[in-house]
């Protein structure tokens, strides 16, 4: 198949929601299963792309699911060609908004149709993309919610020896920041001091409470402040970047290379994340990848740990890859952790496969 040009045939988009290990407790909700959309993008050469959603509101999949279907009508019998289905689909969609619902359903038609090209050259999608496969430096995201501080030692000490993890993500925003200083307290109780601690706010303070807090929390050695206040607020991010030693860490929430542009020019951050699901895709990933180059920013991932395992090892200023566990109930084969560091399979494409048994156990009705 090397070489060989691929025709989009069909594409199949299948709502599930899958039960979590442990559940989400932070500022924007409470979840103790995870809605995800799986996407099939079959061509008529007999390739099969894949890729999957996160959308975090189940009842928000059929809206998405639509959006996708519709996409996908308009390149039925075209050649899977992702840099140009990613501006056309955008235009396509342009007239109600190039964020939300229309970016997201551009990205997952994207990511299947990478996965798909590259599947086709018979190769990794890192080496596809004229990297290499390796072993990718993560940090694990899987618990240390807004839950009991009593509890929080004996998760810490869970979460790392999952994979010998050297970095942990740690949720703050509690009511009071005496109870702020008590988690990471206990979390350093388990782990040590010389453990990485990410913290996310989850966008949980004004700027008010944020400046108050965070300068509070300033001596406390840790790696990173998450999203302290609404994504959306730049010039607030850019106030905090600012006024505080540790670094600023945003970017899930970026729509579009775009955003990301606008944050890097305010100085929001001293880090950016973005998440495949809202940057566009591959296609957005590495757009906003060279304009964090160019920066001199770090990147990191958010979600979509086997996609973006691929995407690090092509970023110029690759940091950390967000490591959970959250898709691997319908996963044939999840990618195996050890040593803190998430390994690529040497396995055509990005990689992933679903257990059907397991799909059709969660499959949900949207």
């Amino acid at each position: 198949m090397t070489g060989e040009a691929l025709t989009l045939r069909s594409v199949t988009a299948r709502p599930v929601v899958v039960p979590l290990r442990r559940p989400v407790v932070s500022r924007v909700g409470l979840f103790d299963a995870w809605p995800m959309i799986l996407i099939d993008l079959q061509t008529e050469q007999g390739i099969v792309g894949r890729a999957y959603l996160e959308p975090y509101l189940k009842d928000a999949m059929r809206y998405i699911v639509a959006a996708i279907e519709d996409l996908a009508a308009a390149r039925v019998g075209k050649p899977v060609c992702p840099l140009d289905d990613f501006r056309q689909g955008r235009r396509m969609l342009n007239l109600i908004g190039g964020e939300g619902v229309a970016m997201i359903a551009v990205s997952g038609l994207d990511m299947a149709g990478w996965d798909a090209l590259a599947q086709a050259a018979g190769r990794p999608l890192a080496a596809f993309m004229g990297g290499s496969v390796g072993p990718v430096p993560a940090y694990n995201s899987n618990g240390l919610w807004l839950t009991e501080v009593g509890g929080l030692a004996e998760e810490a000490a869970a979460l790392r020896d999952e994979g010998g993890f050297a970095g942990l993500k740690l949720r703050l925003g509690r009511e009071r920041l005496a109870d702020d200083l008590a988690a990471i307290a206990a979390v350093r109780s388990a782990v040590g001091d010389e453990a990485k601690l990410m913290v996310d706010f989850n966008q949980g303070l004004t700027l008010g409470d944020a400046l108050h807090r965070c300068r509070a929390l300033d001596d406390q050695g840790l790696y990173w402040l998450e999203e302290p206040i609404a994504y959306d607020n730049l010039e607030g991010h850019a106030q905090l970047a600012r006024d505080l030693r540790t670094p600023v860490q945003i970017g899930e929430n970026f729509y579009g290379p775009r955003a990301m542009h606008q944050a890097l020019a305010l100085g929001a951050c001293d880090y950016a994340m973005p998440d495949l699901m809202r940057i566009g895709g591959v296609t957005g990933w590495m757009r906003a990848a060279a304009l964090a180059g160019g920066a001199g920013v770090a990147m990191s991932s958010h979600l979509y740990p086997e996609f973006s395992a691929h995407l690090l090892r092509v970023t110029e200023t690759a940091h950390w890859l967000e490591w959970q566990d959250w898709a691997d109930p319908v996963l044939a084969e999840p990618f195996p952790v050890a040593g803190g560091q998430v390994t690529i399979p040497d396995r055509p494409g990005a990689g992933i496969a679903w257990d059907e048994a397991a799909v059709r156990r969660y499959r949900y009705d949207a």
